[in-house]
């Protein structure tokens, strides 16, 4: 199944950064942003690291495509 990210992009606007202050902030590799842009799937351990950085739960950040 795949994922839906939007929610994620809609809080990064929202707090004002960019997909590469989120690589710096969580220590995302480039490949891993390619990955959540195209909603393909990541580890839990990176979408904790995502949550972290940002202050939230991962359901504010993904939901699954049906």
């Amino acid at each position: 199944m795949p994922f839906d990210y939007k929610k994620l992009w809609m809080l990064l606007m929202e707090k004002d950064m960019k997909k590469k202050d989120l690589e710096e902030k969580a220590g995302l590799s480039s490949a891993t942003i390619a990955k959540l842009t195209k909603g393909e799937t990541v580890t839990t351990e990176i979408l904790e690291r995502i949550c972290r950085v940002l202050g939230c739960d991962i359901g504010d950040i993904m939901e699954l495509k049906s």
